[in-house]
């Protein structure tokens, strides 16, 4: 709409108009005599058609506002037509509703003129009819003038809008126009008068809404005890959806105080982020919880929960209370206490290690049966899914009980990094996710120090796993612009968390402890209760080097690492010449070159990092203490220790670093040398990376595909479990791409080959469950463990023998003996070796356990049948039986298509569903993208590499950067097949026996 429409709305277009067409002439007497009478009546009657005009316009204002009311709440459940009539509406706002000529609530971020301090909330929910309703009070600060408050609301009904000011005029303002504006989520409430700067101001909406089935905002969730299914409410506001609970400024920046009031029937009891301050009960015998204020936090971190769970509890010597919330039949019987009782010490570890006490009066952990995520880390009432906190020491094995304990150090974590001190933006949610997924290793530790997790599974489970994921060129920064609302779910990926982790472990490294420690104190006292950016971090710990005399710019230094894709390998070649000298260059790691032909825009810049390169040299007996050097430029020259003939170099020690470490092939024969004749010489975790070096290396291109097939026949003499981690995970990568290869017996035997001697010699585990929490052995238990998993996998016929005879007597006894740590090798072995009565039995004990933990092992071997319509009838019960938690449905799916005759069926089910999956897991896109590169990760024909892009094509699916890894992945497969098959199977003839 025009500016002169507008004005003619505005009422004083008349006037205007008249007054600009008057033309200054010169007049006789009795002209200006007519004249000025023709004027006064012109006058009288523009007067009086203005008075006219003006009422016929505000009796239109009101009734269109009576209407917008009405319909802007009654259509907001109605889907698409409720959508086009808001879009249809906002098209004709006026001129007069902008600011400078701008509309606000198009835009992706809120109008900077407001901010939040304090919000009164007020909910009254209904567990009968699934809705509730509420009233909020929010006082927020004008820092800017303007007659605008835009903030979130998404699937709530508003009622009544009242604005008041605080100022020397308090009272209610008079609200010109509101409406809703679904594209952006955002509620518009346009004032008469301009709010003024550095006053406060209070807005009062009253909404009702649904608790929604789908598991985001404020959703229900059931579970069945002694035959009665029960319902609880429970609130999951990261990243955007605390909207769709209250309306709120829901943007991390916007932090502000809350109370929180909870109305519902006295049969529930409610849980919020801090403890119940006063309970009232009503006389229709429903009861209020007032929780006490909390701290500044972000919108996101709002949680609450309505329920009928019972707790145990712990107390710290601080004072803080630690409860656990869950099943009344999983608290009766211990399943909780784990949790409970490492959460006590974790608390007191963190407050030691960052020197920041634990800002609230309590931690509650609810467990809860679905959950779109492991778990959330709201403060002060952290949600966990049941299978990542409920322990049942009896069944479950020693990788169940690592991965829960990791998951709840996570998450205690956060209580400081990202609800203590918040990232601005999403852009930078790595500085949460990374520093919690990096004190998953590091708080382990301190829980038990003999599983040794930073130096060592932190190589395999982060190290390792990302670096596959961001040697794509479909790969992205680690810091990203978020443009529109969709990629804010987008961030949260495995580069956030795992290489934020990885890169901040590389800076602990060369910063060394005590700095580190000190410069995260001055990040976290500086910023508490507030935000902070990536450079915040970087100038603390800049701060912390230079006190002690260390001038390294840490800004400079880790934004290439920050603000570039990918990561560099590093090519180490020894001169020919005599001054003991070597050549060090660096590139991009990419595994399939042509992808920088195809993306020539992306990869037409260079690119550079500066890499802390850790250094040794050595030889059959001895290896020197390890230097650093700083690599900036693309090639360099530095000289080294004395290198004699048969001295080796080894670069990156304990793969602090993150980056890959290439060599002459002269070096490569001499390191396979020192691991068959001494591998002790080389630290655990090198030996571990070497092993995943060469084998990506090699996919890559960059080594001949026989080379590490020959570093692992030293495998037979490794008796440390994390190079036989590193090992099984390159294994089975290239199992799968070449499972449906005619020779694939010769991969398969040669594996076995190198295997067996080990899986002879470690036998089997004891029958007699251990149930201790503590497992000083575990590096040992973890070793046979993954060698009876390689040999059962790669074809050992006493492995098969062996879980086939334990399956039986378990069958025939209907007492399970099976260790667990091994039960879910035994399982699926079982399961695919032996008939459909097998299938049978572990379906029903699926359904009739009540294990957590057992649950899972059991259900994911039921995918390792070779019964086509076994696999069938479990996808098809899988994605529609309550009985299968959201998060289970995804790895049936997944583990299916590993299964090599499922992966065809899993990838047809998978086009065939899509539109059901994208529905129920769209919004957690940290769910869709695991669903969507499992299920394709290993399509590796030219037939399956078309089918994907036209599945892409006819979905809609291009713009999903998990689609583009997909298709990047799958023609690296293609390509791999075409360039290296042939000669990865030459050599393999050729290969010793032994």
């Amino acid at each position: 709409m025009g500016i002169e429409d507008a004005s003619m709305r505005n009422g004083r277009a008349l006037s205007d108009q008249w007054a600009d067409s008057v033309v200054v002439r010169p007049r006789t007497t009795e002209q200006h005599i007519t004249v000025h009478k023709r004027l006064v009546l012109g006058f009288a009657i523009s007067i009086l058609t203005l008075i006219i005009v003006t009422a016929i316009a505000i009796t239109l204002s009101v009734s269109f506002e009576r209407c917008a009311a009405e319909s802007s709440g009654a259509l907001a459940a109605n889907g698409s037509s409720n959508s086009k009539w808001k879009q249809s509406r906002d098209g004709n706002i006026s001129h007069r509703d902008t600011e400078d000529g701008q509309q606000p609530w198009r835009n992706l971020r809120l109008p900077a003129t407001l901010r939040p301090r304090h919000y009164d909330l007020r909910l009254s929910v209904n567990m009968e009819n699934f809705s509730f309703s509420g009233e909020v009070n929010i006082e927020f600060e004008c820092v800017n003038s303007t007659k605008l408050i835009v903030l979130h609301t998404d699937r709530l009904e508003v009622e009544k809008v009242l604005v008041f000011s605080d100022s020397k005029k308090a009272g209610v303002m008079r609200i010109q126009r509101r409406f809703h504006y679904q594209p952006k989520q955002v509620f518009v409430i346009a004032l008469h008068r301009e709010m003024k700067p550095l006053r406060t101001y209070k807005i009062n909406i009253t909404f009702h809404a649904n608790i929604e089935h789908e598991l985001l905002g404020f959703f229900r969730s059931s579970y069945t005890l002694n035959g009665e299914r029960r319902f609880l409410a429970v609130t999951q506001f990261s990243p955007t959806h605390a909207r769709k609970a209250f309306p709120c400024f829901d943007e991390p920046i916007y932090k502000a105080t809350f109370r929180v009031s909870l109305k519902h029937e006295s049969s529930f009891q409610s849980l919020s982020n801090m403890p119940v301050e006063s309970s009232t009960s009503e006389e229709d015998g429903w009861v209020t919880n007032h929780f006490s204020r909390t701290p500044r936090m972000s919108t996101y971190y709002l949680a609450w929960a309505v329920c009928n769970f019972t707790y145990r509890e712990a107390v710290t010597d601080n004072g803080v209370v630690i409860r656990l919330y869950a099943r009344p039949d999983a608290i009766q019987s211990g399943s909780g206490d784990y949790a409970l009782h490492i959460t006590k010490r974790l608390l007191q570890f963190y407050q030691d290690y960052f020197k920041v006490k634990y800002s609230l009066p309590k931690l509650d952990l609810l467990a809860v049966p679905k959950h779109p995520y492991a778990a959330m880390e709201n403060w002060g009432l952290s949600v966990f899914v049941e299978q990542k906190i409920l322990l049942d020491p009896d069944v479950s094995s020693f990788s169940y009980q690592m991965e829960l304990t990791m998951v709840v150090v996570h998450e205690i974590c956060h209580q400081w990094f990202g609800d203590l001190v918040t990232p601005v933006w999403w852009e930078d949610v790595w500085l949460k996710e990374g520093f919690a997924h990096y004190f998953e290793y590091i708080g382990t530790d301190f829980l038990f120090p003999k599983w040794n997790m930073e130096k060592q599974r932190f190589l395999t489970d982060v190290l390792h796993e990302v670096m596959l994921l961001d040697g794509l060129a479909s790969s992205h920064p680690i810091s990203q612009e978020v443009f529109e609302a969709t990629d804010i779910d987008r961030v949260f990926d495995w580069i956030a968390y795992k290489k934020g982790a990885a890169l901040i472990r590389m800076l602990a490294n060369v910063m060394g402890q005590t700095l580190f420690q000190r410069g995260l104190n001055d990040y976290l006292m500086t910023h508490m209760y507030g935000n902070a950016a990536r450079d915040d971090l970087w100038n603390k710990f800049s701060e912390a080097m230079q006190r002690e005399g260390k001038d390294i710019n840490i800004t400079q230094v880790m934004d290439r690492w920050t603000l570039q894709m990918g990561y560099p390998v590093v090519t180490i070649s020894k001169n020919d010449s005599l001054d003991n000298s070597v050549t060090i260059s660096q590139e991009h790691f990419v595994y399939d070159t042509d992808a920088k032909i195809q993306n020539p825009e992306l990869f037409n810049k260079s690119f550079q990092w500066q890499i802390p390169l850790t250094f040794a040299v050595g030889n059959s007996s001895h290896i020197s203490t390890e230097t650093i050097m700083w690599v900036a430029n693309k090639t360099e020259t530095h000289r080294v220790g004395h290198m004699g003939g048969e001295t080796w170099l080894l670069g990156n020690i304990n793969q602090t670093g993150y980056f890959r470490v290439n060599y002459d092939l002269h070096n490569w024969r001499l390191l396979i040398q020192q691991l068959m004749s001494n591998p002790k010489i080389i630290s655990v975790g090198n030996r571990a990376g070497l092993i995943d070096d060469v084998f990506n290396l090699a996919r890559a291109g960059y080594l001949p595909q026989n080379v590490p097939l020959q570093m692992i026949s030293y495998l037979s003499q490794e008796s440390e479990f994390l190079p036989w981690h590193a090992a099984s995970r390159a294994l089975y990568q290239l199992d799968k791409l070449l499972d449906r290869t005619e020779d694939h017996s010769l991969f398969s035997d040669y594996v076995l080959r190198q295997v067996e001697p080990k899986y002879h010699k470690l036998g089997w585990p004891s029958t007699s469950p251990d149930g201790s929490f503590m497992q000083p052995a575990y590096q040992a238990e973890e070793l046979q463990r993954e060698v009876i998993m390689l040999a059962c996998s790669f074809g050992s016929k006493h492995c098969h023998r062996q879980a086939v005879s334990l399956i039986s007597d378990w069958i025939s006894s209907n007492k399970n003996r099976i260790p667990p740590n091994v039960r879910d090798i035994v399982y699926c072995t079982g399961v695919s070796l032996m008939d459909e009565d097998v299938w049978e039995f572990i379906w029903m004990k699926f359904h009739s356990s009540t294990a957590i933990s057992e649950k899972k092992v059991l259900l994911e071997a039921l995918t390792c049948s070779d019964n086509i319509f076994l696999l069938n009838r479990l996808l098809n019960l899988s994605l529609t039986s309550d009985l299968v938690p959201d998060q289970d449905v995804i790895d049936v799916i997944i583990h299916v298509g590993r299964n090599p005759l499922g992966r065809h069926l899993a990838w047809r089910y998978f086009r065939e569903k899509w539109d059901i999956l994208n529905s129920r897991y769209g919004e957690a896109l940290f769910m869709n993208s695991k669903l969507i590169s499992g299920v394709t990760e290993f399509l590796n024909t030219e037939a399956e590499l078309n089918e994907l892009k036209e599945f892409i094509l006819t979905s809609g699916g291009e713009s999903a950067p998990a689609f583009a890894r997909a298709v990047e992945i799958v023609q690296a497969n293609v390509k791999w097949h075409i360039l290296f098959q042939q000669q990865f199977y030459r050599w393999l003839r050729k290969a010793p026996d032994g």
